[in-house]
C-alpha cells in the first residue's frame, strides 16, 4: 500500500506502546525469574501514531507484501478456549486455510493462545492481550522452530521456503476493545527490531521487539466480528518477493465504548511449507 493510499484512508489516533531503544539485548521471563531477577530489563516506549482503517483497502492487501489480510471465515469451533476442540476441530481449520491463502503445500499448526482480560491470571491458560508492538519470531527462532518441531525433516524443510504465519480471530464480536494494531511490512525497518529472548523454564526463545520509527505505516480492522481472521506473516525465508517480518500489537482505540466488554482472542501459529 503506497503512501498516497494511505491519505485516503480514514483511521484513529492512538498511543501505542514500543520497546524504547536499548543496548544491552532485551529479555523477558514467561515464568517466575530467579530472585533479584527482573521478569525483563526493557522500557515501554509509548508514541501516539495514526492507525489507519484497513477496511476500505482490505481488498488490496497481500500477505507477501504488507504482511497481513482479512478473510472471511467461519469455525465449526464452538468452544474457542476448550484445549481439545482448539487442538482437533480449530487446528485442522487453520491449517486448511492458510493452504488455501497461501498455495503451500504443507501446512503445520503448532501453538496457540487465548487472550480474554476478565479470564486472564496466574495459574490460567488464558492471557492478557500483548500490549506491546513486537514480532513473534526472528531470523535465528524461526529456523529453530523448525527443528524443534519437525525431527528429521527438518533438515530437508529447511532448504525450501518457507514461513511462520498467524491465523489471530476474535472469539467474539464486535471487538471493541484492544483491537490489533498492524505494520505494513514494507515499512519495517531491520534497525527498529530488537531480538529478544523469551525465556522458558525448558528453553530460550527469540522474538522481535520494536522500536518506534515516524516512517512506520500502522492498520487496523475495527469492529471485527468471530466469522473473521487475520493472517498475519511473521517470518517468510524467503529474501525477495515477501513480507520476511511484519510487527503487531493491542491498542487503546480512543472510540471503544466506556461499557464495551474485554477482547477476547485467539491466535493460532502454523509452520508453512513450500
Amino acid at each position: 500500500m503506497d503512501g498516497l493510499a494511505q491519505t485516503r484512508l480514514k483511521g484513529v489516533v492512538a498511543p501505542v506502546n514500543f520497546t524504547a531503544p536499548m543496548s544491552e539485548k532485551p529479555y523477558s521471563y514467561n515464568y517466575d525469574p530467579p530472585p533479584g531477577v527482573a521478569v525483563r530489563n526493557t522500557e515501554n516506549q509509548e508514541h501516539g501514531i495514526t492507525v489507519y482503517d484497513a477496511r476500505a483497502v482490505e481488498g488490496g492487501l497481500s500477505l507477501d507484501r504488507e504482511g497481513f489480510v482479512l478473510v472471511n471465515h467461519k469455525t465449526a469451533a464452538a468452544d474457542l478456549y476448550d484445549e481439545e476442540t482448539i487442538k482437533s476441530v480449530y487446528y485442522p481449520e487453520c491449517e486448511r486455510l492458510m493452504r488455501e491463502a497461501t498455495g503451500a503445500k504443507q501446512v503445520v499448526a503448532f501453538d496457540h493462545i487465548v487472550r480474554n482480560a476478565a479470564k486472564a491470571g496466574k495459574g490460567s491458560p488464558v492471557k492478557l492481550p500483548a500490549g506491546r508492538v513486537h514480532n513473534d519470531y526472528t531470523a535465528w527462532s524461526a529456523p529453530q522452530r523448525v527443528r524443534d518441531l519437525m525431527g528429521e525433516e527438518a533438515t530437508e524443510l529447511l532448504k525450501h521456503r518457507f514461513a511462520i504465519n498467524n491465523v489471530w480471530r476474535p472469539i467474539a464480536g464486535p471487538l471493541l476493545r484492544s483491537p490489533l494494531a498492524l505494520c505494513d511490512s514494507q515499512s519495517l525497518d531491520y534497525d527498529n527490531l530488537l531480538a529478544s529472548d523469551l525465556r522458558y523454564p525448558d528453553r530460550i526463545g527469540e522474538t522481535y521487539a520494536v522500536t518506534y520509527n515516524p516512517s512506520q505505516r500502522w492498520y487496523y480492522f475495527p469492529k471485527m466480528q468471530r466469522d473473521e481472521a487475520v493472517l498475519i506473516s511473521c517470518y517468510d525465508s524467503a529474501r525477495v518477493g515477501a513480507a520476511r517480518f511484519s510487527a503487531h500489537g493491542a491498542f487503546d482505540d480512543p472510540s471503544t465504548p466506556a461499557d464495551a466488554p474485554p477482547r477476547e482472542s485467539i491466535e493460532v501459529r502454523t509452520l508453512v511449507f513450500f
